[in-house]
């Protein structure tokens, strides 16, 4: 198998916004809160929701990469419930390999309030649900081990059992690559994550905004300095000004695609990664994994949710 991702397995409900919502409900625009299942019926009940589908982060970076022909698979955690079935069920239409035995929990299964502005930025109220108490007796050695390399979210780590995971799976794995996922989400984890970025990943992927928040970098020349001084692959998105990898002392960059219609950024960063790896692990040039991850988030911002 080429890539296993290890995310929170969260069903996303697509909903329609104006600006005036988020204000009126104290929400950060283009940010991931997590609420408590309460909230989550607050927030849905004065809401119409407009779609319906299997997301998480790392997950739909997955989708992407078997769209692209991949093999790949997922480990992430659901209850044995409606939503949980309908998860499992749109990773197997997507030829995603799904390495979780679904069984009946304390928690049902996550969701995601995707809030979407006119001006198609995606503000997102999360209910990990059972999604966010995965552990290290979810991952399976062998599963890890038949890999080529692991993708990891920022959005999974947390103390304890998510922790033991991580480390279970890192440990084990040939190659690890990990999303910063959210600069709410860099600002919680900071140390842990400034370890995990200088000790034990290969690839890291982040924003301009999450990568400057793990190292309080002053500007963008700050940066580049310290992702040249990792030897590591450092793949950031800058929005409208593209996006970037430094390789050791090497930088590459890439610019965006231009004259398309933007309904909904849903996904940009998920389905950028896949595009980037797909061409990472198939030995493309770093200059030809940037353009096919700049083409797969040119091609989901066109639609509404985050999977082709």
């Amino acid at each position: 198998m080429k890539i296993l991702g290890i995310g929170n397995a969260i069903v996303d409900v697509i909903c329609k916004v104006n600006e005036q919502y988020l204000i009126d409900n104290e929400l950060t625009k283009s940010t991931m809160r997590l609420v408590n299942k309460n909230e989550f019926q607050k927030l849905l009940s004065t809401l119409r929701i407009e779609e319906t589908v299997s997301g998480g982060s790392v997950a739909n970076s997955i989708v992407g990469l078997s769209q692209l022909g991949n093999e790949v698979g997922f480990i992430g955690k659901v209850n044995d419930d409606n939503l949980g079935k309908k998860y499992e069920d749109g990773l197997k239409k997507e030829n995603v390999s799904y390495f979780y035995s679904k069984k009946k929990e304390i928690l049902p299964t996550g969701t995601c309030l995707i809030l979407i502005t006119p001006d198609s930025e995606r503000t997102m109220c999360t209910f990990l649900g059972t999604s966010g108490k995965i552990n290290e007796n979810d991952v399976n050695i062998k599963t890890i081990k038949d890999s080529e390399m692991i993708f990891l979210e920022g959005y999974l780590w947390d103390e304890g059992n998510p922790k033991k995971a991580f480390d279970k799976a890192i440990l084990n794995a040939s190659k690890v690559s990990m999303s910063l996922s959210d600069s709410f989400c860099v600002d919680r984890h900071k140390q842990d994550f400034l370890d995990l970025v200088k000790n034990k990943l290969d690839i890291v992927f982040a924003n301009e905004q999450e990568f400057s928040s793990l190292i309080d970098a002053k500007n963008f020349t700050e940066v580049i300095s310290f992702a040249k001084s990792l030897n590591k692959v450092i793949v950031i998105t800058r929005g409208e000004k593209g996006a970037i990898t430094i390789k050791n002392n090497l930088v590459f960059e890439n610019s965006i695609n231009l004259n398309l219609k933007i309904v909904d950024l849903t996904g940009a960063g998920d389905l950028f990664a896949s595009g980037f790896l797909h061409g990472y692990i198939n030995d493309f040039s770093i200059e030809k994994c940037l353009q096919e991850g700049t083409n797969m988030s040119s091609k989901v911002i066109q639609i509404l949710g985050a999977r082709l």
